[in-house]
């Protein structure tokens, strides 16, 4: 059987096949929710017919929805008109498939359930320890426990995830720097970063050298350019500044201490989630579209940099790893769906 996976999310819609083909594109949902059958039209077009779709999602948050079931809703509705004739299953955080009526029956439980699925996933890559899985994309972390190989986690929920630690809103590219931290250090002082969207997370670790330049990328907080001397530019718009007015090296040394109150943000809370495991893990998996940040928080990390880590984006090609719940419920639905 012929599987596709959907992961329907607020800024980027992922798509995985049961074979391993993966594509990915970046769409504000928020912005234009009239618009995703078209866009999950075109996701599609790359792959042939199917005989069944896997579907999970988070874009169901997305403000223009006025509760999450009508996001659920629209969302589905998107979905089955773009893969007629084609049925959808929809991935729920009790660890199964539901038919789409019983997805919008019990929206709760499908709502921002595509971290559920990665976990159940990848967690049989340690079916006999306890570990941790650390998934780190554009705009969130999660932080998993895992048990034996399979996910048991104190939150179900985004907001009992949140409680728990086990969701971290935080990412490597879209989370703006002003959320990060209310102030820099600059010239001697703590500066106030301005409270507009001038540069993300994705400037920090461009101006770093953590990521690659991308001169075709112009999903940044401007418009312009993934480029350094573009980020060198955003990050001195968050001091109200341009860069006639900022040095490289000082834009430098902002960046340096964002980047390490992100990660200990995100280590912060998985000392919360280690506190709670019945054990220590002795395994460590990390994976995500920022799976670079990941690898960071986990070497400074003093448990985590004990112990075994495997890093999922070297096993499967960046691909598969930037739409790795996508291609987790395709395999998931293709081992447990039967007509």
């Amino acid at each position: 059987m012929y599987v596709i996976g959907l992961d329907i999310g607020g800024a980027n819609l992922k798509s995985a096949d049961c074979d391993g083909r993966a594509n990915a594109v970046s769409f504000e949902l928020w912005k234009t929710p009239e618009l995703l059958l078209q866009a999950v039209q075109e996701l599609l077009s790359v792959y042939q017919s199917p005989d069944l779709v896997a579907v999970t999602m988070t874009g169901e948050l997305a403000d223009c929805f006025s509760t999450k079931a009508a996001g659920v809703e629209q969302i589905l509705v998107a979905v089955q008109r773009a893969v007629v004739p084609a049925p959808v299953v929809v991935w729920q955080t009790g660890a199964e498939f539901l038919t789409t009526d019983l997805a919008r029956e019990f929206p709760l439980l499908v709502a921002a359930a595509n971290w559920h699925a990665l976990a159940t996933w990848l967690g049989r890559m340690i079916p006999d320890e306890n570990g941790i899985l650390i998934d780190i994309g554009s705009t969130t972390t999660d932080i998993i426990p895992l048990e034996n190989g399979f996910p048991v986690p104190d939150g179900l929920t985004d907001v009992e995830r949140l409680l728990s630690g086990e969701l971290v809103y935080t990412g490597g590219r879209r989370t703006p720097l002003a959320m990060i931290a209310q102030r820099v250090p600059l010239r001697g002082q703590e500066c106030p970063l301005a409270a507009e969207c001038f540069g993300t997370s994705l400037d920090l670790y461009l101006m770093l050298e953590s990521l690659e330049e991308n001169p075709e990328d112009v999903d940044t907080a401007n418009g312009k350019p993934a480029l350094r001397e573009d980020a060198y530019d955003r990050i001195a718009r968050s001091v109200c500044c341009d860069t006639t007015e900022i040095t490289e090296e000082e834009a430098v040394t902002i960046a340096e201490f964002l980047a390490n109150q992100q990660q200990t943000q995100i280590s912060e809370a998985i000392d919360q989630v280690l506190e709670r495991m019945a054990a220590p893990p002795t395994a460590v998996l990390i994976s995500g579209s920022a799976v670079f940040l990941a690898k960071k928080v986990v070497q400074a990390h003093s448990k985590l940099s004990q112990i075994s880590v495997t890093n999922v984006a070297e096993i499967f090609d960046g691909a598969i790893s930037e739409s790795a719940c996508a291609y987790a419920v395709a395999r998931l639905a293709a081992e447990r769906i039967r007509f």
